[in-house]
């Protein structure tokens, strides 16, 4: 499936500061980039720098006191295969590849190590594997009320077990704090989310299973294969779409993306399914 994405964001600056973006998409396995422009006001040199394995791509850039305006547009290309839930097992950590195991910690956002007891009470039992992750999520869904401006860049994912309301970077981070409490990788994923009303920015999860990282979302705000990825890490602190260094205020942002009309491409199945660490599954989502 191919998705035409973009966003535009404005400031107004004080000072001289330096501003570290987030905001383009990963290239992996499963998302190819077809095209993409960047476009900076006033033109000013900038540093990109991509992070190994996981392709994060980070733009710094310093801007003289004024106006800044960015704009990023590309057409992204997401191929996927197709699977069972019920056939995807958990590994345990003996046998976990050793890059997964820094997503298994605790973290800023994502204490797992307060949550543990209460996530052994509510899914210690459950049968191990996609279904428990699943299962991590409709919980989550029905016992947490999602409410924009809710919360603030402080809130964790212990604070939303306590206070049962949250967006959807408080949704991913729990979901990932629960992960982690039964032993499972879980990491932090922002996205361009096709069908997100309004559309913004939007957080989501991976866990690892078998042999490979499955995408998850509690909020169910808008379906999962139409999400074009920016960037992973072990919370919301590693891809904010923008650091900033400065007396700096956000005048506007603007954030979308669509389906590129084309003919319908089935997921490849059998033999024909590369099992990739970083391709995108496409495992049915009841909700949409």
């Amino acid at each position: 499936m191919k998705y035409r994405l973009g966003c535009q964001l404005d400031y107004s600056l004080a000072s001289v500061s330096t501003f570290i973006f987030n905001i383009c998409a990963v290239e992996n396995e499963s998302q190819t980039i077809i095209e993409e422009n960047l476009q900076i006001e006033p033109q000013l040199e900038y540093e990109e720098y991509v992070t190994p394995f996981i392709n994060n791509r980070y733009l710094r850039l310093t801007v003289p006191e004024g106006k800044l305006k960015i704009s990023y547009q590309a057409t992204v290309d997401l191929t996927f295969t197709k699977e069972n839930p019920h056939e995807i097992t958990e590994v345990p950590p003996s046998n976990l590849p050793l890059e997964t195991l820094y997503y298994l910690y605790p973290s800023r956002y994502c204490q797992s190590d307060r949550l543990m007891q209460l996530a052994q009470d509510e899914f210690g039992n459950l049968e191990p594997g996609y279904s428990r992750v699943q299962a991590i999520c409709d919980w989550i869904y029905n016992k947490v009320t999602y409410l924009s401006g809710s919360t603030d860049s402080h809130t964790s994912a212990y604070d939303i077990a306590v206070e049962r309301v949250g967006v959807c970077r408080d949704f991913a981070h729990l979901g990932i704090a629960f992960c982690r409490a039964l032993n499972i990788p879980a990491r932090f994923v922002a996205v361009y989310a096709n069908q997100l009303q309004p559309p913004d920015f939007h957080a989501c999860f991976e866990a690892y299973l078998e042999n490979r990282w499955y995408l998850f979302d509690a909020t169910r705000l808008a379906p999962r294969e139409g999400f074009v990825k920016i960037g992973t890490g072990k919370d919301a602190a590693d891809v904010s779409f923008a650091t900033v260094f400065g007396n700096v205020q956000m005048d506007n942002m603007k954030v979308d993306i669509e389906q590129v009309a084309e003919e319908l491409r089935q997921p490849a199945t059998g033999a024909d399914a590369k099992r990739k660490s970083e391709s995108l599954v496409y495992v049915p989502d009841e909700n949409f």
